[in-house]
């Protein structure tokens, strides 16, 4: 279903979300956890990769750290 458009390799920690931001480089940021007055976390790069992104397509971190893109669904049925 989705396929993979760079071999990265990022090794995830616990406590991040990790994501491809609008560079098309690897970010990750710290999550709240729903506490409040948590404190926003700035993101910071992982991995400079400089995918190019197309519309139409999700792209994310699979589980072993390469970034990958999906087909969105759009239009419901």
């Amino acid at each position: 279903m989705a396929e993979v458009v760079a071999k990265v390799g990022v090794r995830k920690e616990g406590g991040y979300l990790y994501f491809v931001d609008k560079q098309g480089d690897v970010s990750r940021a710290k999550m709240a956890r729903g506490r409040k007055g948590a404190k926003k976390g700035k993101p910071e790069k992982v991995a400079k990769v400089g995918v190019k992104k197309a519309s139409g397509y999700l792209y994310f971190i699979d589980k072993n750290g390469h970034i990958a893109r999906a087909k969105m669904a759009r239009g419901g049925r």
